[in-house]
Formats: C-alpha cells, sequence, structure tokens
C-alpha cells in the first residue's frame, strides 16, 4: 500500500483552494513585508532624548554650562525646570521625566573653590535599558567636566547617581508589569474575534435579522463575558507575577484594575473589528495575530518609544497595550496613584467607546 496515495490530488485541491482564496495568500504575503518595514525602522537599540528635568538649586553661570553640557547630548532631552523634591519626584512618579538632574545650592561655589561639588543624577529604574543609558552618558559627562575644569587631574565635581523604583535593575520588574498588559490583549483580541466569526460560520448571527435585537446590544453582549474573563486573567497573572517573580507591587491595586476596565473593552472593541471584516476562523486568528507584533514592539514594552521615528511614535498612541503599560510600570514600579494616571484611563476609555462603536455600524450594514 503506497502510504503517499492521494497527495497528488489533495495537493491541487489546496492549490487551488489558495488560488480562490486570494485573501489568505495576500495576507500570508504581505503582512510579514509591513511588519518587516515598520520594525526595521522603528526598533532602535540605542537609548537618545529621554526625557529629563532639571532641579537646578544654583542658578549662576556654573550649573548652566553644566546643563548645557546635558542639553548638547543626544541622550537626554530637557523638559524644563522643577523648583522643590516635591516636584521632582512627582515627576518622574507620573512618568512624565524618566531622568532628573539635581544641582545642589553650594555648587557654583565649590567649583569656584576647586573643592568637591556635587550632582545628583535620579533615574527612573522602571526601566533598566534608559537608566543604565542614562548613568553611563552622565559618568561620562562629569568625567569629561572635571577635565576641563582641573589641569592637575584633581575631580572638583562629584557624580552621584541613584536608580529610582528598581534600585537593583531587575528584569523581571521591568518586563513582568508590561507583559500583563501584552498578554492579556493578545488574549481579549483572539477570543472576541474568533467567536464572533464562529457564530457567523454557524449561521447564529444570521437570524438576528429577523430579531429586534441592536447592533450596538449584539456587540455589547458579546463583549462583556471575555471583558469579565480578561479581568480574571489580570488577576491571575498579577498573582503569578508577585509569587513567582517577586515583584512588588508599590501601588494601589485598585488603579490596576479600575483602568484595566477600559483597557479590555477598547480590546475587545479590536476583536470585534476584526470580527466585522474576517469571513472565517482562520482569516480572524490571522487578523488577530498582526495585532500581537505592534503590542509587542510599538507600545513602549521593549523599545523605548523615544527612540522610534515620529510617526511610529504616533502609532504607538493608537495601541492600548502603550497606555497600559504605562499604568502598570506606574503603579507596580513606581507607586503611582490614579490621580496621576487618570489620563491614561481617559484616554483608554476614549478608544473603547470608538472601537465599540465602529464595531456596532459595521456589523449594522452588514446585517442590512
Amino acid at each position: 500500500m503506497n502510504l503517499f496515495s492521494g497527495t497528488i490530488p489533495m495537493m491541487r485541491k489546496e492549490f487551488l483552494h489558495l488560488r480562490r482564496d486570494q485573501g489568505t495568500v495576500i495576507f500570508a504575503l504581505l503582512i510579514p513585508v509591513v511588519q518587516l518595514i515598520i520594525f526595521g525602522f522603528a526598533l532602535n537599540m540605542n537609548v537618545r532624548q529621554i526625557p529629563t528635568i532639571v532641579y537646578d538649586q544654583s542658578p549662576s553661570q556654573r550649573s548652566r554650562e553644566l546643563i548645557e553640557r546635558f542639553r548638547a547630548t543626544d541622550t537626554f532631552a530637557l523638559l524644563g525646570h522643577v523648583t522643590s523634591d516635591e516636584e521632582l519626584y512627582r515627576e518622574i512618579r507620573q512618568g512624565h521625566a524618566q531622568v532628573a538632574l539635581k544641582i545642589p545650592a553650594d555648587y557654583a561655589d565649590r567649583v569656584l573653590e576647586g573643592r568637591g561639588a556635587t550632582v545628583q543624577l535620579l533615574v527612573d529604574g522602571s526601566d533598566s535599558t534608559v537608566s543604565g543609558a542614562a548613568l553611563n552618558v552622565f559618568s561620562s559627562l562629569i568625567l569629561l567636566e572635571n577635565q576641563r575644569l582641573s589641569n592637575a587631574g584633581k575631580s572638583i565635581v562629584e557624580a552621584r547617581p541613584a536608580v529610582l523604583f528598581n534600585p537593583a535593575t531587575r528584569s523581571p520588574n521591568f518586563f513582568v508589569p508590561g507583559l500583563v498588559a501584552v498578554l492579556v490583549q493578545i488574549m481579549v483580541i483572539l477570543l472576541v474575534a474568533l467567536s464572533v466569526v464562529r457564530e457567523r460560520e454557524r449561521g447564529t448571527l444570521d437570524q438576528l435579522t429577523v430579531t429586534p435585537v441592536q447592533p450596538l446590544g449584539v456587540m455589547v453582549g458579546k463583549m462583556i463575558p471575555y471583558v469579565a474573563l480578561g479581568f480574571l486573567e489580570i488577576c491571575w497573572v498579577l498573582l503569578i507575577m508577585r509569587v513567582v517573580f517577586a515583584v512588588p507591587i508599590n501601588g494601589s491595586l485598585a488603579t490596576l484594575l479600575i483602568i484595566a476596565v477600559p483597557f479590555l473593552v477598547a480590546s475587545s472593541g479590536i476583536g470585534l473589528l476584526i470580527s466585522t471584516k474576517a469571513q472565517s476562523q482562520a482569516e480572524a486568528f490571522q487578523m488577530s495575530f498582526g495585532t500581537m507584533l505592534p503590542s509587542i514592539f510599538l507600545s513602549g514594552y521593549i523599545f523605548p518609544i523615544n527612540n522610534m521615528p515620529l510617526q511610529f511614535q504616533y502609532v504607538s498612541k493608537i495601541i492600548p497595550t502603550t497606555y497600559y503599560i504605562d499604568v502598570t510600570r506606574g503603579v507596580i514600579l513606581r507607586g503611582a496613584s490614579l490621580s496621576e494616571l487618570w489620563v491614561n484611563g481617559a484616554v483608554l476609555s476614549l478608544m473603547a467607546l470608538v472601537t465599540v462603536a465602529l464595531a456596532a455600524r459595521q456589523f449594522q450594514r452588514q446585517l442590512s
């Protein structure tokens, strides 16, 4: 008996199917090329333009010269000045700045007298890649400053770096909180998209054309169970993060869970939109998979958004994961509160409204 009998007829059948299903072929050939181009331009391991604030307690020519040397580098992007330690820590805790340059009140006098002037660099340790680059450049700048100020090789300026929120720069503390957002979004989008397409393939959705059910009601009804499942998954993943990876939660767990709701609804809305375009479960799976790589690489999960070309920074702003990763790291690592992260929640709420409304509108068109 020939074990390979029927191979050629089956092969012909599948080639014929692929020729008829041009959408799958185009998707398979086009999407990898598009993603390769996007990620090839967007991903950059060189850390640059780190958001930086300055607390200059010694407003003088000497301190201004030092600040200008920081400004001249491509590593630090000076956003402005603060006037107190409280404001400095608040800016970093809220995620507005990742680095703070602090110059003490006696800096100018000590430099003029040639004795130990200190300069402190406070770095947000929740991003180990950024903090490592900032500390290295800071050390180099202070070394050059000492060479400029002293011909005898004496160190006049002393560097005092400090890593905040993740002083040990543990990789799990950086990667695991962001992974919560990435995994949950992928899961919710995929399950919602497959669920609706499965209903269409079974003919269940066609029965809705003879019922008084409204498209928005159908969309919300399909979405709520998966939002609840996603909420349960967030709680479960956070527990694993805390127990297995020993990542402490420095902020309020309630803040994480409150902002999780619009994040889950927005992710479900994307799944619903995919389901209105996909004609089969295979297509729904492929389209859902197409959202995975941007959620990983363009959301700031691995690569700093500030390093990306401007057009890809704009793309990152329409990805829900971008905002919830900022929330998870803000709460878990920096101890940020709801009052400091409410903008993320507001943007996610807007995304949720838009995606669900668009999905309902598209579904209504299909029914009519």
